[in-house]
């Protein structure tokens, strides 16, 4: 006979500490970037979480999320105010809350499908774990293509599991970390167990996470690159005139010394950030000319963002652009940012918030090109913005055969905020886990060229103009990540859901005393 657990927390406790588990959490990740706390958060969600009923579990699961985004995407609001804020942060929280009845029900079937020390200890944290990373993956894929910003394993882009990333993937670490939790709580409450066993237990868990060894990221040769950050008025509400951004390019590109225009010295690639080639040179002949005659006074091909119109729609574009011979490739961002880029069912969601639409005046069209460039022998993965966030799209640069990944941003909206930093840290942990160095520039930072070891090689103070020139090491691994590529995604949320409908029709077979919960 199993005997179901008393919640540990009663349901008013749970609330206050689901809360808290909010702003904790967030600390993992940049600005503060205490990446330990991130493990802290997610034990105070599993425990807040244990014991409960559906609709108290379904509360505490909203409150920790809804507590948690209100801190670390706090940014949203800086220009557009609360609205946006609020109604992203409560989007994210009802996922957080139908997640936290899952983890819930897996508290109670697991052990009463499996009452054995291996049930608890084995397979409950699996179970949880994969949960967790199931609701994050509907989360960053519904509705409008999701919104995969504030994973648990991108807080860890400096601490000592960033390695991790290149075995297994952004989801695959978060799984370990939330199983590394899941499984200590278990542990701690296995009474059976003698202390001494449960801390040795403990301490092979952790070094078994934290001992894994990096990959080892092959390199072949170097490239040598120069991105400009002009930290012109690119934002939104900045109300600069035509082509003020593309000046303050301009202008910083020219600072680039004359050694670095000719003989071994010579820089291969010039990279701008997302829309600084405003107006759209592949239209506007005065733009067209000053790039081609910056291309010949640097004697490379510049990578440059841009706005373009084709067929009456609007693309956000990088283009590959050569003297003389203009637009030789282009990529279209393939992941335009809903109520940001453009405004999915517009005529059902204006009646909400007519003033807040109505800003978005114009609706950028996902792209369908490939996403990497050959330059002059060199292939470049492209990303734009928010693309970085987006799992497939690393995938298809990889299987592109990228050797170096650049990746364009204007963060000008945001300010001062975390935000920047918080692209950054993300931006770290793709260069580590496909093995291959990263240009992340922005219009006015946060922007830093990263090895492939996640290492930053150089890099550009924000908010102030500057360029950077480096010799980029050429990735040539196949990391098992991206091998594997979004397989471990699916192999970890479906090891959860499919540990969860086991243990629902497993659990009948197994007498129980359940304990009434405190709620």
């Amino acid at each position: 006979m199993h005997i179901l657990p008393r919640a540990p927390l009663p349901l008013w406790l749970a609330v206050i500490v689901a809360a808290t588990a909010g702003p904790v959490l967030d600390s993992g990740f940049p600005a503060l970037d205490w990446w330990p706390m991130t493990f802290v958060g997610i034990a105070m969600v599993l425990l807040a979480q244990r014991g409960r009923r559906a609709g108290s579990a379904f509360l505490v699961g909203f409150v920790a999320g809804e507590a948690f985004y209100l801190v670390h995407v706090a940014w949203t609001a800086l220009y557009l105010g609360p609205l946006p804020w609020i109604a992203l942060s409560t989007l994210e929280a009802l996922f957080w809350g139908v997640g936290g009845i899952l983890i819930t029900l897996a508290y109670r079937w697991v052990p009463r499908a499996f009452p054995t020390r291996l049930g608890r200890l084995g397979l409950l944290p699996v179970v949880i774990a994969g949960l967790w990373v199931l609701r994050e993956f509907v989360t960053g894929t519904w509705p409008y293509g999701g919104f995969s910003w504030g994973r648990v394993a991108e807080s860890q882009s400096t601490s000592p599991l960033a390695p991790l990333v290149a075995w297994l993937g952004i989801s695959g670490l978060g799984f370990a970390m939330v199983w590394l939790v899941a499984f200590l709580i278990e542990l701690d409450g296995t009474v059976d167990v003698r202390r001494s066993s449960r801390a040795f237990l403990a301490g092979i868990a952790i070094v078994l996470l934290f001992a894994i060894p990096a990959w080892p990221a092959t390199t072949n040769g170097t490239t040598r690159i120069a991105a400009v950050q002009g930290n012109g008025p690119a934002g939104y509400f900045d109300n600069a005139p035509p082509g003020a951004v593309f000046d303050t390019q301009v202008a910083e590109t020219l600072r680039i010394p004359a050694a670095q225009t000719t003989g071994d010295k010579k820089v291969d690639m010039v990279v701008w950030p997302e829309g600084a080639a405003l107006p759209d040179p592949t239209r506007d002949p005065d733009t067209a000319a000053i790039l081609d005659a910056l291309s010949r006074k640097l004697g490379a091909p510049f990578i440059v963002g841009t706005i373009t119109q084709r067929d009456d729609k609007l693309y956000n574009t990088s283009l590959q652009w050569e003297a003389g011979k203009g637009a030789v490739d282009y990529y279209d961002k393939k992941h335009p940012v809903p109520f940001g880029e453009y405004v999915p069912d517009r005529a059902f969601w204006r009646p909400f918030a007519p003033d807040l639409i109505d800003l978005i005046g114009r609706d950028y069209t996902p792209g369908t090109r490939d996403n990497v460039f050959d330059i002059g022998g060199v292939r470049a993965g492209i990303s734009i913005c928010f693309d970085i966030v987006d799992d497939q799209l690393l995938t298809d640069m990889m299987r592109g055969g990228a050797q170096v990944i650049l990746a364009q941003t204007n963060n000008a909206d945001f300010g001062e905020t975390d935000e920047n930093q918080q692209q950054l840290a993300i931006a770290r942990l793709r260069a580590i886990e496909s093995g291959r160095s990263l240009v992340n520039i922005s219009t006015v930072g946060s922007s830093q060229i990263v090895g492939p070891d996640g290492r930053t090689i150089t890099a550009i103070a924000p908010f102030k103009p500057g360029h950077m020139v480096a010799d980029v090491p050429l990735g040539t691994t196949t990391t098992p990540a991206t091998l594997l590529s979004r397989g471990i995604e699916f192999l970890v949320a479906g090891l959860g859901l499919f540990g969860l409908l086991v243990a629902f029709t497993g659990r009948r077979g197994t007498p129980t005393v359940p304990v009434p919960p405190l709620t």
